[in-house]
């Protein structure tokens, strides 16, 4: 068995029809950091892709479950306890109605904020000591809108851009996080 320093978890919804959707902004970011480190998210584990990968001198493994949003923390806890690693060093990457398009925030830790995936997670691991990278998707444009219709949305044309950007962003925290600098990142991104 390999040893794990840090498993990164992007939330997000298997299947094409989910593909660039409000709510795989935890997956979208999970590929935008595998592609700059060249590998693929494609070994069929823990009810998860993942692959290991190497992020500023720390063993990494990548995770994006394939349980649907809602039911995450079955696949978090099942890599959680094969390699031992603390709440602390899993970070949760997810999307966040609550902030402007492609701003991010990061927390060292703190309740699920209404997101269902975390909410899972915290449920079936006992814990809220998750760092986290919230990806900003914007709030519904009405009250009319149905929550689950929204973030199930995909980005707009002139949306794209600042989310490729978030993306871009949430790769250098996640790298800052790692190498426990999680202060330094929250200073500079939130």
């Amino acid at each position: 068995m390999s040893n794990i320093d840090y498993i990164i978890v992007g939330l997000g919804n298997p299947g094409r029809q989910y593909e660039n959707t409000r709510h795989n902004s935890g997956f979208r970011a999970l590929d935008f950091i595998a592609s700059e480190l060249g590998v693929n998210i494609n070994r069929e584990r823990f009810k998860s892709l993942t692959c290991d990968a190497n992020l500023s001198g720390k063993r990494i493994l990548l995770l994006k479950p394939q349980t649907y949003m809602n039911l995450s923390g079955q696949a978090v806890k099942e890599a959680m306890s094969f390699y031992k690693v603390p709440p602390e060093n899993i970070l949760l990457i997810f999307d966040d109605i609550s902030l402007p398009v492609g701003k991010i925030r990061i927390r060292k830790s703190g309740s699920h904020g209404g997101q269902n995936g975390v909410k899972n997670i915290i449920a079936l691991s006992g814990s809220d000591n998750f760092p986290r990278i919230r990806i900003g998707v914007g709030e519904k444009p009405s009250p009319a809108w149905d929550l689950s219709d929204w973030v199930l949305s995909k980005f707009s044309k002139s949306e794209t851009d600042t989310i490729n950007e978030a993306l871009c962003d949430a790769r250098s925290a996640a790298e800052m996080i790692v190498s426990g600098k999680i202060e330094s990142a929250m200073n500079k991104f939130n």
